[in-house]
């Protein structure tokens, strides 16, 4: 089954992608938009362009466990979603993903722009990554 993962950001949003088996999850790309119905448009574009059976997006919980105004983007931006297409929508616990992250890009020395153009889609990498190994 092959699964998308969605890192949402105000600016940026990352997208990854399982392999067919479901084992590995690897970046695909990083979409550049803040308007929700042209990211919505974007999103469901790749989503049946790669064939997707799963959309997974990560739910950014406080640290604390409890859900904030991000959570509710992001479930919000998943109504929108299903509006508009009729693929099965979860949400994974995405709490420090942006931080490891950086901290894998860190570890690669990967820095500046080209950082900031690929840190969203390795934070929807590990997103997807973590569903997976659950």
């Amino acid at each position: 089954m092959k699964i998308m993962a969605i890192d949402y950001g105000d600016a940026r949003t990352g997208v990854a992608f399982s392999d067919i088996k479901g084992i590995l999850a690897s970046p695909y790309c990083v979409i550049n938009e803040s308007y929700i119905p042209k990211l919505v448009d974007k999103i469901v574009e790749i989503a049946l362009e790669e064939k997707a059976q799963l959309i997974v997006i990560g739910l950014p919980r406080n640290m604390d466990g409890s859900y904030g105004y991000r959570c509710d983007e992001c479930r919000k931006l998943g109504e929108e979603l299903s509006k508009k297409i009729d693929i099965d929508i979860k949400y994974q616990d995405e709490r420090l993903t942006t931080v490891m992250a950086h901290s894998v890009l860190s570890d690669n020395n990967v820095r500046g722009k080209k950082r900031k153009n690929i840190v969203d889609a390795v934070s929807a990498v590990m997103i997807l990554q973590s569903y997976l190994d659950k």
